[in-house]
């Protein structure tokens, strides 16, 4: 049903990776592979306080989804298609906004080592929405370790997410505003992106539909 055999799912906090992850993996009747979160011990403190524990932190997500990398892919050859709500290299992306010169510079080291044994995917889908968005949606959805998040950090890790996969040439890039998309509770808004999901293309494409789900 669709040229990718491999698709990645991202986007900031909030922006809906996991609920289009499970909706395209319906769709398709492909496998889902979900990052886990709420198993990080040091998460809920560093929200509190993010320059004591973002080492910690970092640390443990980048160990934690390589070893998710590794066993998703024991198996070379998979038949269905496979979705998953996170791409690994993004983890720099925290590295570079969380952490002091010398622990990134260690950081740096483990991560260029374990990047080279994590297979890239056929298509990334990239999330955006403005940071208020993000906001309303990350307040209704209602995660304990996630209401104290300041708002300034999450502007300037939008930021970060829109420099990085500005930058991004490791696989296809669908770019997604999904500032006035709800493909959650409206089936037209998922059957629209479905549809550029559905093209085979290189490089990168845009899809920014308006209030009235045109283009």
């Amino acid at each position: 049903m669709l040229p990718w055999r491999y698709i990645v799912v991202e986007g900031v906090i909030g922006v809906g990776k996991t609920s289009l992850s499970k909706l395209l993996s319906t769709r398709t009747e492909g496998r889902l592979n979900l990052e886990v979160v709420e198993e990080n011990p040091f998460l809920s403190n560093f929200y509190l306080d993010r320059s004591t524990f973002a080492f910690q932190t970092q640390i443990f997500f980048l160990l934690s989804r390589f070893r998710q990398q590794q066993e998703l892919f024991q198996n070379e050859l998979f038949s269905n298609t496979l979705i998953s709500d996170y791409l690994f290299a993004k983890d720099r992306i925290f590295a570079n906004l969380n952490l002091g010169d010398d622990e990134l510079a260690l950081y740096n080291q483990l991560a260029t080592i374990l990047e080279q044994r994590v297979r890239k995917p056929d298509l990334v889908i990239y999330l955006q929405a403005r940071t208020d968005v993000l906001l309303q949606r990350i307040n209704w959805r209602g995660r304990s370790y996630e209401q104290n998040m300041d708002a300034s950090y999450l502007d300037a890790l939008n930021g970060a997410y829109s420099y990085f996969f500005h930058h991004y040439k490791d696989a296809p890039l669908l770019v997604v505003n999904t500032d006035n998309l709800d493909f959650v509770n409206v089936p037209q808004d998922f059957d629209l992106l479905f549809d550029q999901i559905r093209e085979e293309f290189t490089g990168t494409h845009y899809f920014a539909p308006d209030s009235r789900g045109g283009l």
